[in-house]
C-alpha cells in the first residue's frame, strides 16, 4: 500500500475571464486512466460548443501515468502548464479539464500559459486539496471491566475510536497513524496492565483537508 499522498477531495469547478475569453475549470479525482478519460469525455460533451477543452491528468503512486492535451491551442501552451500545476502542488490521481470560450482577443504563447496555469489553480482550490494519511486499524481486545477506562482514554487522545464490538470480550477498533502503531500498542498495554491484546487488522487511508 502506498504512503501518505495529496489529491483533490472531489469535484471542483471554477471560472475566470481573461481578455474576454472564459476559462472554465473542472477538476476531479481519478484513480485509473480510464476514469480520467471518462471524465474528460464527459466535460467535452457538456461543452461541445467550446473553442477548446484542454486537459491533463496524473495518476499512480509514482506518477507513472501523465498526459497533457492542448486540444488545438498552440503546442505546449495549455495541457503542459496545467500538468505543471499538478506537479508543483504534488497532487496524485487528479484530472483537470479547462474549457475555453474564445473572446476574440489572442493572448499569445506566454499569455496562454499563464491563463491555463491560473485556471487550473483556481479549479484545484475549488475542489479542495486533501492529504490521505495511511492509518492502521488496531483491534484492542479487553475484558468488560476495562471498557470504561480504555474508551475514555482513547476518546481523549489523538487516536480515533472507530467502533466497539461486544462479544465474550470487548473489541475496540481504533484508527492509528501507521508510524504510531508501536506507541499505541505500548500505551494500551500499560493502560490495561498488560491485560489486553492489541493487533493490527486492516489498513486504510483517512483524508484531511489541507
Amino acid at each position: 500500500m502506498r504512503n501518505d499522498y495529496k489529491t483533490v477531495k472531489g469535484f471542483g469547478e471554477a471560472e475566470i475571464a481573461i481578455s474576454k475569453s472564459r476559462f472554465i475549470t473542472h477538476v476531479s479525482r481519478a484513480e485509473t486512466e480510464e476514469e480520467a478519460i471518462e471524465f474528460i469525455e464527459h466535460i467535452k460533451k457538456l461543452h461541445a460548443s467550446a473553442t477548446h477543452n484542454c486537459s491533463c491528468y496524473m495518476i499512480g503512486e509514482h506518477d507513472q501515468i501523465q498526459k497533457a492535451n492542448d486540444d488545438g491551442e498552440p503546442s505546449g501552451t495549455a495541457g503542459v502548464p496545467m500538468l505543471e500545476v499538478l506537479k508543483k502542488q504534488g497532487l496524485k490521481d487528479t484530472v483537470v479539464v479547462v474549457t475555453r470560450y474564445f473572446g476574440g482577443i489572442k493572448l499569445g504563447g506566454g499569455g496562454l500559459i499563464r491563463a491555463y496555469g491560473k485556471a487550473t489553480t483556481e479549479g484545484i482550490d475549488a475542489a479542495q486539496v486533501v492529504e490521505r494519511r495511511l492509518h492502521h486499524v488496531m483491534k484492542v481486545s479487553i475484558d468488560y471491566t476495562w471498557l470504561g477506562k480504555v474508551e475514555n482514554e482513547i476518546r481523549n487522545s489523538s487516536y480515533t475510536l472507530n467502533e466497539i464490538q461486544y462479544a465474550e470480550s470487548v473489541e475496540v477498533l481504533v484508527d492509528v497513524l501507521k508510524d504510531e502503531e508501536q506507541n499505541f500498542t505500548n500505551w494500551i498495554t500499560e493502560l490495561t496492565n498488560g491485560q489486553s491484546i492489541v493487533t493490527c487488522i486492516d489498513k486504510k487511508f483517512v483524508e484531511f483537508v489541507i
